[in-house]
């Protein structure tokens, strides 16, 4: 694994709210690929942090975004829900502050601005397929027991991104339906696009924390350890293939 370096890096979005991301890159002097990892309705917290600092293991330079303003976080879910509502208020704000973590990526030295995508867990999934939406430059998006609702549905010519959807069987949050929507709405837009169902798997099953978090709030969330190996060995391959 490459040794890697990390800092906070603090940005503006478009609404004034004043954003701190958590970058990590390789010890490199070439610029390399750069990829924005988009939270957990739980905000910037440490696992968004750590999947952050693992990709600069794998040669890329992240950013995990904050959504909330001021690096906000908590393991409850109804503060949770409540901070996550907000930024629906106003149609834009997801994209918006999402674009101004995508340019304040772009923006580092260590990155090559020719060579973006974004990754996003639960909530931040929606964020990073909302972005690839609204025809943000980006090569590829990778989503986690993602929230699929679109803002306003893609449209043909204004998704750049190779998409891959990674989804549980057993999410009761986001539905198979939802899935097969969302599958429809790829394939009417002329999107590039892959989903990967993973039997007996809850939503969050990428997060090793999601049992406590469930038993601590009375949520339907799961790990489940191979999902998570398989789902982010898709990633990665998707990553390795678009960013190369």
């Amino acid at each position: 694994m490459a040794a890697i370096k990390t800092r906070e890096i603090q940005y503006t979005a478009q609404d004034g709210s004043t954003l701190i991301g958590y970058f990590a890159a390789p010890e490199t002097d070439a610029p390399v690929a750069g990829v924005i990892v988009a939270p957990e309705w739980w905000g910037r917290n440490d696992y968004t942090e750590q999947r952050a600092r693992e990709l600069a293991e794998h040669g890329y330079a992240a950013l995990a975004i904050d959504m909330y303003g001021d690096k906000k976080v908590t393991t409850n879910s109804d503060q949770a829900y409540q901070w996550m509502m907000q930024t629906f208020e106003d149609p834009d704000t997801i994209v918006n502050r999402a674009k101004a973590a995508l340019d304040t990526l772009a923006a580092q030295d260590e990155v090559n601005p020719e060579k973006l995508a974004a990754i996003g867990f639960c909530y931040g999934g929606k964020v990073a397929l909302d972005l690839a939406r609204s025809n943000a430059p980006l090569k590829a998006v990778a989503t986690f027991h993602a929230n699929l609702s679109p803002k306003a549905p893609a449209q043909e010519g204004q998704v750049q991104a190779e998409i891959l959807v990674l989804h549980g069987e057993k999410d009761s949050m986001v539905s198979l339906d939802d899935v097969a929507s969302f599958k429809e709405e790829m394939q009417a837009a002329k999107v590039e696009h892959n989903v990967i169902v993973f039997e007996n798997a809850k939503h969050g099953f990428s997060n090793p924390l999601a049992d406590e978090r469930a038993k601590a709030n009375g949520v339907d969330l799961g790990y489940n350890a191979e999902a998570e190996k398989q789902s982010l060995a898709a990633m990665y391959e998707l990553l390795a293939r678009q960013l190369a």
